[in-house]
């Protein structure tokens, strides 16, 4: 069983929910290429360095979900990574060819820190910590579109905006499942960070 990352549920709208996220730790890669692609492209690097490329060849569990997002979205070293496009509407940065560049990240097991984690030995990999957040989630299946992706989007946005939730950061993109997992059977989110007023 794979581990999944932890939360408390603070509230189940009709739409979406509404998470808190505690502090977890990120390997992540920028790829360019299609929405569709990205995962896919990234994830022979990141497979490595959870396999023993790193600097003392050690395994590392792979935790759900497989996180994208858009490699041009300025963060602090400790922000969120998951897949995510610009302009706070989650479809990539274009390169000169009609590319698409995309940060994508496997999350590291509960209790892995920058300090205790195994250094990346490709320099094209890197780690990153997430502080915790409050976070507003939409949770579909199917296809692992930029369509469908787009189309929860915006009714997640809707449903925040009728809820007068604030969001803080463009939109990621979770996936939980194999590529060979039928697409009807696929547990996909969309997760938005939120201001939080507490």
């Amino acid at each position: 069983m794979t581990e999944h990352l932890n939360y408390d549920l603070v509230r189940d709208y009709s739409d979406f929910q509404l998470r808190r996220y505690p502090e977890h730790l990120l390997v992540e890669v920028i790829i360019e290429g299609p929405f569709e692609e990205a995962g896919n492209r990234a994830f022979r690097y990141l497979f490595s360095y959870i396999s023993g490329a790193n600097r003392v060849n050690r395994t590392v569990a792979m935790t759900a979900p497989v996180i994208q997002d858009s490699s041009s979205e300025k963060i602090k070293m400790t922000a969120p990574v998951l897949q995510q496009g610009i302009a706070g509407n989650g479809a990539g940065k274009e390169g000169a060819q009609g590319e698409q560049s995309f940060r994508v990240a496997f999350i590291l097991p509960q209790g892995t820190t920058l300090e205790n984690a195994p250094a990346p030995t490709n320099p094209l990999v890197h780690l990153r910590a997430v502080p915790q957040s409050l976070t507003a989630v939409i949770r579909f299946s199917g296809r692992w579109s930029q369509q469908s992706y787009e189309h929860h989007r915006v009714s997640l946005t809707h449903a925040m905006n009728v809820a007068g939730l604030q969001a803080q950061g463009a939109p990621r993109f979770a996936r939980f499942d194999p590529p060979f997992k039928p697409s009807f059977l696929r547990h996909n989110e969309i997760m938005i960070d939120v201001e939080d007023t507490e």
